[in-house]
């Protein structure tokens, strides 16, 4: 298992993408759609570490309690089968079975840490690693 992300909630994305590129330096990754979620995601990149934060809008959430903002945390694994198996084994929840987003490759699912923290795995089995 390899940490892969951590993925905040932003209320505008333009404005979160220039601070986090403009104010702290990180460089622009990439930007996508998310139709099926009415949500859109865009990374950035520290470029001397090579940790990556998702900026997550929701497009349908107006209004925002202090403390929403951390969305999920994201770890990539070999097998998603064999780990939620793991898993579940240790009794962690899991909260979304695995799938895949349209437009997407990976399978991804979702397990809730002790506190309720959403901990995002991402399957890297068959794709190529050397991001």
């Amino acid at each position: 298992m390899r940490f892969a992300h951590t993925s905040i909630t932003v209320k505008d994305l333009e404005e979160s993408l220039r601070f986090y590129t403009d104010a702290l330096g990180l460089a622009f990754e990439r930007h996508r759609e998310i139709p099926e979620n009415r949500a859109e995601i865009a990374f950035v990149v520290d470029p001397v570490s090579g940790a990556r934060l998702e900026l997550t809008h929701w497009k349908d959430r107006a209004h925002y309690e202090e403390g929403d903002q951390l969305d999920h945390l994201a770890f990539e694994v070999d097998d998603l089968t064999s780990t939620l198996t793991r898993l579940r084994s240790l009794k962690v929840p899991v909260v979304k079975e695995p799938y895949t987003l349209s437009g997407g490759t990976r399978r991804i699912a979702f397990v809730q840490d002790p506190n309720g923290i959403w901990i995002e795995l991402l399957e890297t089995a068959g794709e190529a690693r050397g991001r």
